[in-house]
C-alpha cells in the first residue's frame, strides 16, 4: 500500500532494494579486411585506464535506446542511424560498484573517426583480433555480440551496413569471412551471392565504352573469343587474363598476348533490397555455406 500523498502524485515505493541499469554499445566497423569494434578508455574508477564499451548507466526519463545513442554520442562522438538491442546481462557480481543490470546494443557502421568525451579518456577503433583485455564482463559481452552477428548475417543482409554503396564481389567476401571468421571458396561464394539475387550489377560501363577483347581461352583448346570484358570475368577465371584489344569486326587480325591484371577494373555490384525484401517476405532468405 502507498500513504495518500504517494497516491495523488501518482509516484510509489517499494520496500525492496532496486538494481542500477546501464546500457553498453558494440559498435563493428569494417576497414575492407578485418572487423573493426569501438572501445572507450574510461577515465574514472572502477576500471580507470581500462578499455570498455561505450555506455553509462540509465536516467529515469529516457528509454534503454535513447540512454545508449545518448551514452554512445557523449563518450565518442558517434550518432548511428539505428541500434539494435540483442542481450541483457544480469550476472549479480558484473559490476564492483553494486547490482547493476546492462542492456547491450549494436551496431554496424561505416568507419568514421571518433573522439572521447564525457568521462572517456579515449575513444578508438580495434580490430578485433587485437581486442584489449576489457573492464567488467565487456569479454564476454564481446563473444555474445560476435555470436548474434554470425547467426543474423545468415537470415538478414547485416553486413551491407558496412560497405560502401558500390563493392566488388571480393571485396564483399572478405567482409563476410571476417564476421564468420572462416575462409570461403571465390567461386562458390560469388555464385551463391548472384544466384540468389542479393545483389545487383551497377557497373558503370556504358554501352559505347564496352571493349571487346580477343581472349585466348585455356579451356577451349586455343579458340577465341569475343565477348564484352565485363563477361569474360563472370564466366570463366581466366587468371592473369590474356588480352590484347581486338581490331573491331575481326577476330582473326588480333594478335593475344600476356597482360598484367593490375589496372582492370573491378565490377562493382550494390544491395538488392527489393529483392531481399520479397525473399524475406516468402520466408525464403536463408544464406547456407
Amino acid at each position: 500500500m502507498t500513504d495518500s500523498n504517494d497516491d495523488k502524485k501518482g509516484t510509489y515505493t517499494y520496500e525492496y532494494p532496486r538494481p542500477a541499469v546501464t546500457t553498453d554499445c558494440v559498435i563493428f566497423s569494417f576497414d575492407g579486411k578485418d572487423l573493426n569494434v569501438l572501445l572507450i578508455q574510461r577515465g574514472i574508477e572502477p576500471y580507470k585506464g581500462s578499455w570498455a564499451f561505450p555506455g553509462g548507466f540509465l536516467r529515469m526519463d529516457e528509454t534503454c535506446e535513447d540512454g545508449a545513442l545518448r551514452e554512445l554520442k557523449e563518450e565518442t562522438g558517434l550518432v548511428p542511424e539505428y541500434i539494435e538491442q540483442f542481450h541483457t546481462f544480469s550476472d549479480v557480481n558484473r559490476d564492483p560498484r553494486g547490482r547493476v543490470i546492462t542492456i547491450a546494443f549494436y551496431a554496424l557502421i561505416k568507419k568514421s573517426e571518433v573522439c572521447g568525451g564525457d568521462d572517456a579518456k579515449d575513444a578508438r577503433w580495434f580490430k578485433i583480433k587485437d581486442i584489449p583485455h576489457l573492464a567488467f564482463d565487456h569479454d564476454y559481452v564481446l563473444r555474445i555480440a560476435q555470436q548474434t552477428l554470425k547467426e543474423r548475417i545468415h537470415f538478414q543482409p547485416v553486413g551491407f551496413e558496412l560497405m560502401d554503396n558500390e563493392f566488388t564481389l571480393p571485396e564483399l567476401q572478405r567482409l563476410y569471412e571476417a564476421i564468420l571468421e572462416v575462409k570461403f571458396d571465390r567461386r562458390n561464394f560469388q555464385k551463391k551471392m548472384l544466384q540468389i539475387g542479393l545483389i545487383e550489377d551497377v557497373s558503370d560501363f556504358d554501352e559505347d565504352d564496352r571493349v571487346r577483347f580477343s581472349v585466348r581461352d585455356p579451356w577451349s583448346a586455343g579458340e577465341l573469343s569475343m565477348k564484352p570484358i565485363d563477361c569474360l570475368f563472370e564466366e570463366r577465371e581466366i587468371l592473369e587474363s590474356y588480352i590484347t584489344p581486338a581490331s573491331e569486326g575481326s577476330a582473326s587480325s588480333a594478335e593475344v598476348s600476356k597482360k598484367p591484371s593490375a589496372g582492370r577494373p573491378g565490377k562493382k555490384y550494390r544491395f538488392n533490397k527489393k529483392q531481399y525484401d520479397e525473399l524475406k517476405e516468402n520466408g525464403k532468405f536463408k544464406l547456407e555455406w
